[in-house]
């Protein structure tokens, strides 16, 4: 069952569901992002390592 479903009823047990899975995606997100501009970054610099 999918969100764009006619079948999807939002409960409270679907939204508390995604709500989690967007926050943690969102985490993960946001830190594969902070960790690709630093790599960037640092190697921009010439500070990788060898």
């Amino acid at each position: 069952m999918l969100p764009f479903s006619f079948e999807w009823v939002w409960d409270l047990s679907h939204m508390v569901f995604m709500g989690g899975l967007w926050y943690a995606l969102t985490i993960i997100g946001l830190g594969m992002t902070y960790c690709i501009i630093k790599a960037a970054v640092d190697t921009a610099k010439g500070k990788g390592s060898h």
